[in-house]
């Protein structure tokens, strides 16, 4: 085969997406770099499998080691891909790719650098969000970019929602972008890094609930890490109750921050105006 060869490091739904991508264009994938398979997260395509469907060799190291670095510069990519890759590619990998290293994040840099930009950006608020292609430096998401696309946030969206049209946002930057990869380096603008905002991982634990937030806030948290992810939470009669599912309401009862205002329909009182609960359940501490 003629064009470039790519090894591709991605995981997650929009690693699924771009992968599918290059291999509906003929791209030349010499080998992907992913993880074992977790069935708590079987929410999302394995990109593991659609690799192996196509015959592709597969990698799954835990942590990208030497012996990794060696089989990299033995298979002496042209191109170096990652996509929701969960580490960050050494020096000596990047190194390895003449035509470029590339990396696909999930915001519309320079915003949101760094782990989980599709539940900060609703956590926040945020009514635009995006997907970008850019180069691969030691510097995480802060390299020159090549392509992005902007993706509009609805005030319905959940992080599920808004993976999937992020991941559809980088599946079709990939469809765009792969002649210029294939022609590399290509050329990149350079980030505004004085515009940048980074942040880190999030835990089950920043799931908790403040009441004494407005009901907007809260509603942001519901909706940032509703299922598949570990749900915003809080604590009710000594029990603990994952909140799945919430909704604003323009009414304000007045009574103290997470007081039941009623059981039926299930409505509490916030910092601000009153939320009702659509879906919940007890969960063991």
């Amino acid at each position: 085969m003629n064009r470039p060869s790519i090894v591709f490091f991605g995981f997650s739904m929009a690693g699924a997406e771009v992968l599918r991508q290059l291999m509906e264009d003929g791209a030349n994938i010499a080998a992907v770099y992913t993880y074992e398979d977790n069935p708590a997260e079987s929410w999302f395509e394995s990109v593991k499998n659609l690799a192996l469907s196509r015959k592709i060799p597969v990698f799954t190291p835990q942590r990208l080691e030497a012996a990794d670095i060696a089989n990299i510069r033995q298979i002496a990519p042209q191109i170096i891909l990652s996509v929701y890759y969960r580490s960050l590619l050494p020096d000596e990998i990047l190194k390895t790719a003449p035509r470029g290293a590339y990396n696909i994040h999930g915001s519309y840099l320079p915003k949101y650098r760094g782990r989980a930009p599709v539940n900060w950006v609703l956590v926040n608020g945020e009514s635009e969000t995006g997907a970008t292609l850019h180069h691969m430096t030691a510097r995480a998401d802060a390299g020159d970019i090549v392509d992005q696309e902007k993706v509009k946030i609805d005030f319905e969206d959940t992080a599920l929602t808004l993976t999937r049209k992020v991941s559809a946002a980088a599946r079709r930057i990939i469809k765009r972008s792969l002649p210029l990869l294939e022609n590399g380096p290509a050329e990149g603008a350079p980030q505004d890094m004085a515009a940048s905002s980074y942040f880190g991982r999030r835990t089950p634990a920043d799931g908790l609930i403040n009441w004494q937030w407005d009901e907007v806030k809260i509603y942001n948290l519901i909706r940032a890490v509703t299922k598949p992810f570990p749900g915003a939470f809080t604590v009710m009669d000594g029990k603990k109750i994952i909140i799945w599912k919430a909704k604003p309401l323009a009414q304000k009862s007045g009574l103290t921050a997470g007081s039941v205002v009623s059981r039926a329909p299930f409505i509490v009182a916030t910092g601000g105006k009153d939320l009702e609960i659509s879906d919940c359940e007890e969960t063991k501490k």
